[in-house]
């Protein structure tokens, strides 16, 4: 598949080494260049491009301003993120990005982003139950960024200022406070059980009392719920309970 892509980085050396790895690419037709994003702005008033590859900090309108401009476009280009920094995990995964590549930039990696792009364009996703694409946080794994999908996530411990994402098989430490997380994952149901904890309600399979106070299963784990989080998480548990009853 033909490509036609975007690479945005206010950095000449930088954009002329993006612009070089994608051009390169065989699946890559035509690489568009601009310097920020109001000159990325003006190529894609008059061009149609499949993906937007684009640094974060930039002077004036940044990276992550214009990938939240660029989402609300009637058909959105992919966006992939092409930065030095880590983070912008949380805004990205927010913004639903493609990938999420580190500088500097091998030119294997960003082959592994050409091929999303393309397999995004080649098969259109089916929507969604709530109408948006499956939300994805950037993740490090044997020196790779990796999108991890939300629906993936069973529970998250705190780590400082840090989250460690628990999966089926695996766990993720990203740069991102529990907070944070529990504050915006909050729509899609998971639910603060204690201070070092958030867990995704509908995988809960058991809450139970115990000498030291109350527990909650999960994949079989066992993880304390504090009493200030014990009545809130009784009542979303027997609301959800209640749906599945009467639906």
């Amino acid at each position: 598949m033909s490509l036609v892509v975007l690479a945005v980085d206010d950095e000449p050396p930088a954009l002329d080494e993006l612009a070089y790895l994608l051009d390169a690419d065989g699946r890559v037709a035509h690489v568009h260049r601009a310097g920020d994003a109001t000159e990325a702005l003006r190529v894609l008033r008059d061009t149609e491009v499949d993906a937007v590859f684009l640094d974060i900090r930039m002077p004036g309108l940044d990276g992550m301003e214009l990938a939240r401009i660029l989402r609300r476009f009637a058909h959105p280009p992919a966006i992939v993120f092409v930065t030095a920094y880590d983070d912008g995990a949380v805004d990205a995964f927010d913004l639903g990005v493609t990938d999420y590549v580190r500088k500097p930039v091998r030119a294997e990696r960003l082959g592994e982003s050409l091929r999303r792009v393309a397999g995004l364009r080649a098969v259109p996703a089916a929507p969604s139950a709530s109408g948006a694409d499956e939300p994805a946080i950037p993740v490090e794994l044997a020196g790779t960024t990796r999108m991890l999908p939300r629906s993936s996530v069973r529970w998250v411990e705190a780590q400082g200022d840090y989250a460690r994402l628990h999966t089926a098989d695996a766990s993720h430490l990203v740069r991102v406070s529990l907070a944070t997380l529990a504050e915006r994952w909050a729509n899609a149901g998971f639910a603060r059980i204690h201070r070092s904890y958030l867990v995704q309600l509908r995988l809960v399979t058991e809450l139970r009392l115990t000498g030291s106070g109350y527990v909650v299963a999960v994949d079989g784990v066992e993880l304390p719920v504090s009493r200030r989080h014990t009545r809130e998480l009784k009542d979303r548990l027997i609301r959800a309970a209640k749906h599945d009853w009467t639906r």
